[in-house]
């Protein structure tokens, strides 16, 4: 049976950066009604690790992204639902293994404090003050209290009930078969498996699959996935304190290269498990599990905690980060199809970057001036017709 709708914003995924662009939308006042194929963060979100980040961004649009979106987490921090959520303001540690690694990383910092980061400079002898269980012989580090982490699927699925208490709707397991359009062209709302729904705005939320909703728009949007594994091992005592990750974790995530990348990334959670990554690679869609690269993971992780090389994985866990060339996300409105609006291609920072970006959308939709230029986020900056826009520091 045909289930037709009218609304004033239709958004296309209930990922966490949909959930966010609905929970903000809504708040403003807007009748939203929230469509997905499968079910709430059962695409990228589910297979995330739940990273609120500074700390691996360099000076520019993305770090005035993270900074706004950092403040915008702590303020839901202040939600009845955040202690649901796993919400852990705990900071992130970045070590370097030589003193080589040890300057790039400072002068990094430097730059980032220049922003507004927080960035505490860590000698050689004090990092077993913050990590009692980190391998010795590393040349330092730096501190990032910022930093912070989240049970992801979980954040989704409460931002999501948010919204509906503000009278958003939520339809899963329905599919965007087609983008409705005026005579002119200008989008108007989806067709789903289910029915139609008319909008004056379709919001392009689908992650890895921002792509194919843009094709439904008739515009171009790179949008690729990007494979990583994550393991997790059994529940154990608080053996990690912080998110503790190398210093080349910061180069793996702005190289633009399809091959297998592997640094460590170290991590506790407030139900006990470790989470352990991080590994990249463009291998399209497939889910294979690859037991080179998990043994790759688990050795890197005992290379910073001995103390693991004892502990049981309880399971592992594939995902797909959206990746752009430029390592931006897009967002605000697609000039190309009037009426479309995305917010996609966040690659492994969605998470951290949701909530300024469905605070971003929430006040396009509602014709107020953004918090942030959206100029270096622009979805047309990658056809032929736009000017390339290049990231500027803060």
């Amino acid at each position: 049976m045909a289930r037709n709708a009218i609304c004033d914003v239709v958004i296309i995924g209930a990922g966490m950066v949909g959930a966010a662009c609905a929970y903000y939308a809504a708040r403003a006042g807007l009748d939203v009604i929230v469509v997905d194929r499968g079910s709430v963060a059962g695409g990228t979100t589910g297979a995330g690790e739940g990273n609120i980040l500074v700390s691996d961004k360099p000076p520019g649009p993305e770090l005035d992204l993270a900074l706004l979106s950092t403040r915008l987490w702590r303020e839901l921090a202040a939600e009845p639902f955040a202690p649901a959520v796993e919400y852990e303001p705990k900071g992130g540690l970045v070590v370097a293994q030589d003193e080589k690694s040890l300057d790039a990383l400072s002068s990094f910092a430097d730059g980032q404090r220049q922003c507004g980061v927080e960035a505490e400079p860590i000698a050689a002898d004090g990092l077993g003050e913050l990590e009692p269980h980190l391998a010795s012989g590393l040349a330092g580090g730096v501190f990032y209290p910022q930093d912070a982490q989240v049970q992801p699927a979980l954040a989704a699925a409460y931002l999501i009930r948010a919204a509906s208490g503000a009278g958003a709707r939520l339809r899963t397991r329905e599919t965007v078969t087609h983008l409705l359009h005026t005579p002119g062209g200008a989008v108007r709302g989806v067709k789903t498996s289910h029915g139609e729904i008319h909008a004056p705005a379709v919001v392009n939320a689908a992650g890895v699959w921002g792509a194919e909703v843009a094709a439904l728009a008739r515009v171009t949007l790179p949008v690729l996935p990007r494979r990583g594994f994550i393991l997790v091992t059994e529940p154990l005592p608080r053996i990690v304190r912080h998110k503790v990750y190398a210093a080349d974790y910061v180069a793996d995530v702005a190289s633009d290269s399809a091959a297998l990348q592997t640094s460590p990334v170290v991590e506790g959670t407030a139900s006990g498990p470790v989470l352990i990554g991080a590994s990249r690679e463009r291998v399209g869609f497939d889910r294979e599990v690859s037991l080179p690269v998990l043994r790759r993971l688990a050795a890197q992780a005992i290379g910073l905690f001995p103390v693991l090389a004892s502990a049981n994985v309880m399971r592992a866990y594939v995902g797909f980060r959206p990746y752009l060339p430029d390592h931006l996300p897009a967002i605000g409105p697609d000039p190309r199809a009037p009426g479309l609006v995305h917010a996609c291609g966040h690659e492994g920072a969605g998470i951290g970057l949701a909530p300024a970006t469905g605070q971003l959308v929430a006040q396009v939709l509602a014709g107020s001036t953004p918090a942030l230029d959206l100029t270096p986020f622009r979805p047309d900056r990658f056809s032929g017709a736009a000017a390339s826009v290049e990231a500027e520091a803060c």
